[in-house]
């Protein structure tokens, strides 16, 4: 089972004057392709912070994704912080210089080649065109900040992270989670390859509880779910 973590950089997400959309959009994404997502972080534009946290990530988990941080203004350092998280500095990308300059033409400014400078040691993946590739080094992936272009990045890129996917099903109940607690702690003991959740609400008369039982283990689902089921008997509204 392949692991990820997220990283987003930007003192824009920690102050609220940018709502983020990119850790939602992998959250979804990276579960439907079989991937446990570990951890999420927001981290300010500081560069022992970036350079830190990138190392930390990349030891721990298979796949790290950041957002954040790669323009051409004086608060876009992750580049430069990705490079000193593992012992380098930052290039002129000759390749992504080239294109930069075709893009822009007469309106280059000096500063939009800062984002032809990439971690040395760096290397390309399959981007949202033959044009614009994914910067990648090592395993840690880098992505920018804005949504419409980090979504059409990463919907590039995300098939090469596909791995076996996980088992869902949802049990829904009318009961209340301290009815079934002892229910869901048989469950649990008896199938530790599954993972359960149980979420109640209290805007719905529809049920007070849903309880997912997800593994990538599709048999122990299903012989976990039938245990509860059998459990809660009548509380059971419908299995999905």
């Amino acid at each position: 089972m392949s692991t990820a973590g997220i990283i987003l950089i930007g003192d824009e997400i920690l102050s609220g004057k940018v709502a983020d959309e990119n850790a939602r959009l992998l959250v979804e994404d990276l579960r439907s392709l079989g991937v446990a997502l570990k951890k999420i972080t927001v981290i300010p534009d500081v560069l022992d912070e970036i350079a830190a946290t990138v190392r930390n990530f990349s030891d721990t988990f298979d796949h790290v994704f950041t957002s954040g941080g790669v323009g051409p203004t004086h608060d876009d350092l992750t580049m430069e912080g990705i490079a000193r998280a593992f012992g380098g500095k930052v290039v002129r990308h000759p390749e992504l210089e080239r294109l930069l300059r075709g893009y822009y033409g007469e309106r280059l400014n000096e500063r939009n080649l800062r984002m032809a400078d990439v971690p040395e040691g760096a290397h390309f993946v399959d981007g949202d065109s033959a044009n614009w590739p994914v910067v990648a080094m090592k395993n840690v992936y880098i992505l920018p900040g804005v949504p419409e272009i980090f979504r059409r990045k990463w919907m590039a890129i995300r098939d090469r992270f596909a791995d076996a996917p996980y088992v869902l099903r949802n049990v829904f109940t009318h009961a209340e989670e301290g009815e079934i607690a002892a229910h869901l702690d048989a469950v649990v003991a008896a199938h530790p390859a599954v993972q359960v959740g149980s979420y109640p609400r209290f805007d719905t008369s529809e049920y007070r509880v849903k309880v997912t039982l997800e593994s990538k283990q599709g048999d122990e689902v299903e012989r976990a779910t039938a245990q509860l089921v059998e459990l809660l008997g009548t509380r059971v509204i419908r299995v999905a």
